[in-house]
C-alpha cells in the first residue's frame, strides 16, 4: 500500500473569468475606481504657488531637499512623527472599517482590486465576454489568437507605463520630469523605477490577480481578529435558499430560492462560491449581490439571497426573529474604541499642524575642547546653532541671550548677532558664548541658560536651553 500523497502547500492557478454584471455594487465600484486612478494620475500635476523659491507642485516628496509638500502643509525631516501619525491613522482606519463592514477596503480602494479591476474591463473590451474569453482560452494558438492577445498585452503594458510614470512625478517637478523622460535626460533611477512599477503591475494585474490577494496579502489572515459576528459581511442566506435545485414551476415549492444558476460564482473576480459560506479568498466586492439580484428579478423571487448581513443576523432570520438594524451593528464598543483613537490621533496631529512655529532652532555645543580660556581670562564656550526658516522669503534672525547678564553671545561673521536665513532653509551658524573672569558662570561647573533666536520681521521667537561649562577651580 503506498504511502498517502503529501498536501500540496501551492495551487497551480486555475485562470478566472468573471462575467460582466450590473448593478448597485458594480456601479459604485466603477465610481470608486474613476476616482482613485483620477486621483493618482492628477495629483502631481496639480499647481501650487510657494513664492519663487520652492516648488509649485502641490504634492511633492522632495527627496533632494529632505521635505514633504502637501498643499498649503511642509513637512521637514524632524517633523517625521506627522507621516508616523498619518500611518497610525491609516492603521485605525482599516481596523474600524474591518470591524464594522468586513474587507470594504479589499473590496473596493485596494490598488490590486483596482487594477485587476481595470485590467479585467480591457480584457474584456479586447477579447469579449465571459464564454469568449473562456473560448479564446482553449482555443488552439491562431492568428485571431495572437493578434487579441498582444493586444490585450500592449494596452496592459501602457497602463503599467502610466502607472509607474505617474508615481515618479510625485518625487520631482512633473512637467519637468516628463520634457527629460522624452529627450532621454532624465536620472536613471526614474527610468528603472517606471520599468519596475510597469512589469509590476502588468504582471500583478494581468496575471497573478487574486494570487496576490490569497497568496502575497497578510491583511486575509490579519481580518480574522479584526471581525466578530456583528461585523457585517456578504452572506448567503442558506433558510431561504436551500435545498437548491434548477427552476421548474412543479417544483416551486419544494425547493429553495437558489436555482443553482452559478451566477454569482460567475462574476466572481476570485473565483469562490459564496454558498460555500464566508472564506479567506472573499474580498466582499458584493459582485456576487448583483449577480444574484439580477436574477431574483427574473424569476420572480425576492432580492437579497446573497447580501451584506451579519452572522448574528444570519442565526437571528434562521430562527425567524427580525434582524438587528444596521446601526446597531456598526454602533458597538469595539468600533467606537476605534473611531475614538483614530479621532484622537488625528486631533493631535491638527493641533500639532497649527502650533508648530514657522522658525525652528537646534544647539549642539562643540564637546571638544568643553571651553576655552582667554588671554584675559574670559572663558569661552562654542555651540554650533542651526536656524529653520520655514518662510517663502529671506528672514533676519537675532541670536541673544535673555536675563543672563553674566554671558555675552557673539555670532561668528557678525557685528550684530543677526544671521540672514533664506527662505525655506535651514542655516547653520557658530555661536561663542563667554563668561567674564570671577563670576559664578566662569568658575562653576555647569550653568544651565538659554539661546533665544528672533525673527526681527515680525518678532517670533524660540528659544533652547543648553549648558555653559565653566573652569573649575
Amino acid at each position: 500500500m503506498s504511502a498517502p500523497e503529501a498536501p500540496k502547500l501551492y495551487a497551480p492557478r486555475e485562470p478566472i473569468f468573471p462575467r460582466r454584471v450590473s448593478g448597485f455594487f458594480r456601479n459604485m465600484k466603477w465610481v470608486i475606481m474613476a476616482i482613485t486612478l483620477g486621483i493618482y494620475y492628477l495629483t502631481p500635476w496639480i499647481r501650487w504657488d510657494r513664492g519663487p523659491e520652492l516648488p509649485d507642485q502641490a504634492v511633492l516628496v522632495d527627496l533632494a531637499h529632505r521635505r514633504f509638500f502637501f498643499f498649503w502643509i511642509e513637512i521637514w525631516p524632524h517633523e517625521f512623527y506627522f507621516v508616523a501619525g498619518l500611518l497610525i491613522m491609516a492603521g485605525l482606519g482599516l481596523f474600524l472599517f474591518t470591524s464594522a463592514l468586513g474587507r470594504v477596503w479589499c473590496g473596493y480602494t485596494c490598488p490590486q482590486t483596482v487594477w485587476t479591476d481595470l485590467f479585467i474591463l480591457v480584457e474584456r473590451w479586447i477579447e469579449g465576454d465571459r464564454n469568449a474569453r473562456v473560448r479564446l482560452w482553449n482555443a488552439k494558438w491562431s492568428f485571431r489568437k495572437v493578434r487579441l492577445r498582444i493586444t490585450k498585452w500592449v494596452v496592459w503594458a501602457l497602463i503599467g507605463l502610466a502607472t509607474g510614470g505617474a508615481w515618479v512625478f510625485y518625487f520631482t517637478d512633473a512637467p519637468t520630469l516628463f520634457v527629460n523622460l522624452l529627450n532621454g535626460t532624465a536620472h536613471p533611477v526614474a527610468y528603472t523605477t517606471m520599468f519596475v512599477l510597469t512589469a509590476t503591475t502588468f504582471i500583478f494585474g494581468g496575471f497573478a490577480r487574486e494570487q496576490i490577494c490569497i497568496y502575497a496579502c497578510p491583511w486575509p489572515r490579519i481580518q480574522a481578529a479584526m471581525m466578530d459576528e456583528d461585523t457585517i459581511t456578504i452572506g448567503y442566506r442558506h433558510w431561504r435558499g436551500e435545498p437548491r435545485g434548477k427552476l421548474k414551476k412543479q417544483e416551486q415549492n419544494k425547493q429553495g430560492d437558489c436555482i443553482d444558476c452559478m451566477a454569482c460564482v460567475n462574476v466572481c473576480p476570485m473565483g469562490i462560491d459564496i454558498r460555500d459560506g464566508q472564506q479567506m479568498e472573499c474580498i466582499t466586492c458584493g459582485l456576487c449581490i448583483d449577480a444574484c439580484d439580477d436574477m431574483m428579478d427574473k424569476i420572480g423571487k425576492p432580492r437579497g439571497l446573497i447580501d451584506y448581513m451579519a452572522l448574528k443576523d444570519e442565526e437571528r432570520e434562521t430562527s425567524g426573529q427580525t434582524p438587528i438594524p444596521v446601526i446597531k451593528h456598526i454602533l458597538r464598543p469595539r468600533t467606537m474604541l476605534y473611531t475614538f483613537l483614530w479621532a484622537a490621533v488625528g486631533f493631535a496631529l491638527v493641533f500639532a499642524l497649527f502650533i508648530r512655529p514657522d522658525i525652528d532652532m537646534t544647539v549642539s555645543p562643540v564637546r571638544n575642547p568643553s571651553f576655552i580660556v582667554q588671554s584675559d581670562g574670559t572663558i569661552r564656550n562654542v555651540y554650533e546653532i542651526r536656524i529653520r526658516n520655514k518662510h517663502g522669503e529671506e528672514r533676519p534672525f537675532e541670536v541673544a541671550l535673555i536675563d543672563q547678564v553674566d554671558l555675552a553671545v557673539t555670532v561668528e561673521g557678525t557685528d550684530d548677532n543677526i544671521v540672514l536665513v533664506p527662505a525655506d532653509t535651514a542655516k547653520l551658524i557658530r555661536v561663542y558664548v563667554d563668561a567674564a573672569p570671577n563670576t559664578p558662570e566662569a568658575s562653576n561647573d555647569r550653568t544651565d541658560f538659554t539661546i533665544w533666536v528672533t525673527d526681527t520681521t515680525n518678532d517670533d521667537r524660540t528659544s533652547e536651553n543648553t549648558v555653559f561649562n565653566g573652569r573649575v577651580n
